[in-house]
């Protein structure tokens, strides 16, 4: 586990791993979009509703950790805000939660 200190060090350590290169493949951007559509735009944590899309993750709710099938399982997606995501599930997952 990487300490909140080590933060630039985590990036550089996710940045590096095979399945990064997933988020940037158009397969991704479908998947995202249908969760966003499916989930009505709505963060599933606080309940905002975001017009601007830029400003919503299609989160795992169960992190992969490189895992195919959990990547790429729509049951384990969830729209989240990023001020959710950058903040509330990071530390949940950091903590080793889900």
């Amino acid at each position: 586990a990487f300490a909140p200190k080590d933060e630039r060090e985590r990036d550089r350590f996710r940045d590096q791993q095979p399945w990064r290169k997933w988020y940037r493949t158009s397969r991704w951007q479908r998947l995202r979009w249908s969760i966003l559509v499916r989930d009505h735009f709505t963060c599933q944590r606080c309940k905002v509703i975001e017009a601007d899309t830029s400003r919503l993750v299609a989160n795992h709710k169960r992190p992969h950790r490189g895992d195919e099938r959990l990547f790429w399982d729509p049951g384990n997606l969830e729209a989240a805000c990023k001020p959710c995501h950058d903040g509330a599930i990071q530390r949940e997952e950091r903590r080793g939660g889900a």
